[in-house]
């Protein structure tokens, strides 16, 4: 079974039989990060969008690796200008297979803007599904009606990594909304408590979920989930 290793922020390895998946590796300056870039050996680096800590350290993590990015198009043409060799660029309406299976890009609400300054695009949501299983991994993202009728209504989600911290994302209400209206089969909350302005308790969005028959789990950096 896959398994999912939570590195802070919304940063998580996915294992999956011999390939290792890295979404939005920010580790570098992540102050909740427990492993460097350094430490990573990753296969495919995906990345929802080019705000810098999500970016974060894919170019180099790439290189060291020989991995290959799986980004949206003008994300992909600022990591082919800073030196990654193997870039396979989408857009959001569109799929691929990989040999670890499928990816999708879904629209996220958000901006996308480089490190560099250059333009990034549309920020993107991703579904990733590998062993069997369906991640949804939302990116940045404030709450809008096709969560409801075009996630919702026509995917199997099995686990949902979700932005909870406000301020730049959904918070935890509205971040409720968009489980419900999602219908994974659980949620994992990201994108908090790294830096002062998104600062929040992801218990009470456990609980929230709960009082709704929803299932969620608050994982700490470095822990390991299978699913």
């Amino acid at each position: 079974m896959p398994t999912l290793t939570y590195q802070g922020h919304s940063a998580f390895l996915v294992e999956s039989g011999d390939t290792t998946l890295i979404f939005d590796p920010f580790l570098t300056g992540n102050p909740l990060a427990k492993i460097t870039a350094e430490e990573v050996q990753a296969d495919y680096v995906l990345l929802t969008h080019g705000h810098g800590d999500h970016v974060g350290d894919a170019v180099q993590i790439a290189k060291a690796n020989n991995a290959t990015i799986i980004t949206q198009f003008e994300v992909g043409n600022y990591c082919l200008r800073n030196g990654a060799k193997n870039v396979w660029q989408m857009h959001i309406g569109g799929a691929r297979e990989f040999p670890f299976g499928k990816v999708k890009l879904t629209p996220a609400l958000h901006g996308s803007e480089l490190p560099d300054g250059s333009g990034g695009g549309l920020p993107t949501g991703m579904l990733v599904t590998t062993g069997g299983k369906t991640v949804y991994h939302m990116g940045d993202t404030g709450l809008f009606s096709d969560l409801k009728f075009v996630i919702g209504a026509f995917h199997k989600i099995d686990v949902c990594l979700i932005p909870i911290g406000d301020n730049f994302t959904m918070g935890i209400d509205d971040a409720v909304i968009a489980a419900e209206w999602i219908g994974a089969g659980l949620y994992i909350p990201m994108h908090y408590n790294t830096f002062p302005p998104i600062e929040c308790d992801p218990q009470v969005f456990v609980r929230q979920l709960e009082a709704k028959g929803m299932k969620g789990k608050v994982m700490a950096p470095g822990e390991v989930y299978e699913f």
